[in-house]
């Protein structure tokens, strides 16, 4: 995390805020090309983790194999609309400088060939996800952030084109990462030794999941990247480079949790395939409940001292970084909540309720802002919108899995909303008091990050878990305890 936030100042002090801004932009416009991929994404991983459950062996090798010949077939359509449609809103509507329009061209050509690449990594990257081989990822993360990292020293040595540059240079690590993932995957898993197989049968069903998971993700792609050129047309460029550093501080802060349930999702499919409901509806109970408080152990305090953090992370802080830091973190406290109960929709099959109403959602976030923006409201509003949504959107997902598979609304209320809302209750009041009595700001800064972590702890310890969990959490501690003194 400390790496890619170090990498992230210094591509924005190399390109300058207008640059930075404009790859934000140029890069997130080209993301909305790939909603159709981001559907199969889910639905692939979704079909392979099935067939482990179910110990299909020969089904596992087909579903792979069909789901290389549709992301090809993704990837030439995908090709096709960026290269007519995109490039001429690109050329026509984006509010860009003129002298860098060049710049912004070369940016978005690379940043179609680096999307490409992405989805014909998806089948490879969804079987790694369904075999929980997470330390795969661990290790070839490593050596992402390490590449880009070297990118942007190659940014100050080179004297060509800087912005032009960056885009060549994500591109070819993402080819690099491509590749590893290809090769392991090929020597690890029989079932990813590719050949061509089709099936109308399971193409049919495969399409047929993706059907309502596309609505779902196109609206996503608008409540996130719509929203992002919406606040290019409306304010420009340097807004862009603004929310981008938001969202680099609320992917670093969402990265341990995201990592967590890459690995819970999974096990969550498998139990449903085997017909464990209870263990399922447990898994998501626990797994919704650590997720955030793991989210509040790093969130809470990067919230409350924002500010410093981006002064000290930052040579340059665009205007607004600060607001929108803050509001996006925010919503994490919601959206964290969300990826379980969307994993038990996915693992039903059953998606179009769930994703019918999370995509009304996601729409109305786009739409609203529209409508702010064009009564002149400031840029920040988009991110209340967006929190305002997420807070309803919790509720409606609990309803609708309620009435799709009688999901334990009210065991969940009791064992995840009541416990993390006890255990706010009693973490925030003595860092937040703190924050305010504390002026030096090294001095703020260390004493409101261990405050919160010992609050958050006992917060965690007297009202978030529950007597089981308590028991599993001393026996893994006394589990490490012995194992480190047999090792001194």
């Amino acid at each position: 995390m400390a790496v890619s936030l170090y990498t992230s100042r210094i591509v924005l002090n190399t390109l300058g805020v207008e640059d930075y801004g404009i790859y934000n932009v140029v890069g997130g416009f080209v993301a909305m090309f790939g909603f159709l991929n981001s559907a199969m994404a889910t639905a692939t991983q979704r079909f392979l983790s099935f067939e482990i459950g179910r110990k299909d062996d020969i089904q596992l090798s087909n579903v792979f194999s069909m789901s290389i010949n549709i992301h090809f077939i993704i990837a030439f359509i995908i090709l096709l609309f960026a290269e007519t449609i995109g490039l001429w809103f690109l050329n026509t509507q984006l509010t860009i400088p003129p002298e860098r329009i060049e710049a912004a061209q070369w940016v978005y050509q690379f940043s179609i060939l680096t999307m490409i690449v992405g989805i014909v990594s998806v089948p490879y990257n969804a079987i790694i996800i369904a075999r929980e081989r997470m330390g795969v990822f661990a290790a070839v993360s490593i050596i992402d952030v390490s590449l880009k990292l070297f990118i942007v020293f190659v940014l100050q040595w080179l004297g060509f084109d800087k912005l032009k540059l960056y885009a060549v240079l994500i591109f070819a690590v993402s080819l690099i990462i491509r590749i590893i993932y290809g090769v392991y995957c090929k020597r690890n898993f029989k079932e990813s030794k590719f050949r061509f197989y089709w099936n109308p049968v399971l193409f049919k069903r495969l399409l047929s999941h993706v059907g309502w998971m596309l609505f779902g993700t196109s609206t996503s792609m608008l409540s996130g990247q719509g929203v992002n050129v919406l606040m290019n047309i409306f304010f420009g460029v340097t807004v862009n480079a603004a929310r981008g550093i938001a969202f680099q501080l609320q992917g670093a802060v969402n990265a341990f949790v995201s990592n967590f349930m890459m690995a819970v999702n999974p096990q969550i499919i498998k139990n449903y395939a085997q017909e464990n409901f209870e263990q399922m509806y447990n898994l998501v109970f626990r797994s919704s409940k650590f997720s955030f408080f793991l989210m509040f152990y790093i969130a809470f305090p990067v919230l409350l001292l924002t500010g410093t953090i981006l002064r000290w992370w930052l040579k340059i802080v665009p205007d607004q970084a600060v607001i929108f830091a803050q509001l996006v973190i925010v919503d994490l406290f919601f959206t964290v909540l969300f990826s379980p109960m969307g994993t038990v929709s996915q693992a039903t099959g059953r998606i179009k309720p769930y994703q019918l109403t999370i995509s009304i959602g996601f729409l109305l976030v786009f739409l609203l802002t529209y409508l702010f923006f064009k009564f002149g409201y400031p840029s920040y509003f988009a991110f209340i919108i967006l929190i305002a949504i997420s807070f309803v959107g919790l509720f409606a997902r609990l309803t609708i899995l309620k009435y799709q598979i009688s999901f334990p609304i009210r065991k969940y209320f009791k064992e995840v909303l009541l416990r993390i809302s006890f255990v706010a209750f009693v973490s925030v009041p003595i860092p937040l008091a703190l924050k305010f009595y504390i002026t030096n700001l090294i001095s703020q800064f260390f004493i409101v990050s261990v405050a919160t972590i010992l609050f958050t702890t006992i917060g965690i310890w007297l009202v978030g878990i529950n007597k089981t969990e308590k028991i599993f959490v001393l026996n893994k501690a006394n589990q490490l305890k012995n194992k480190l003194v047999n090792n001194l």
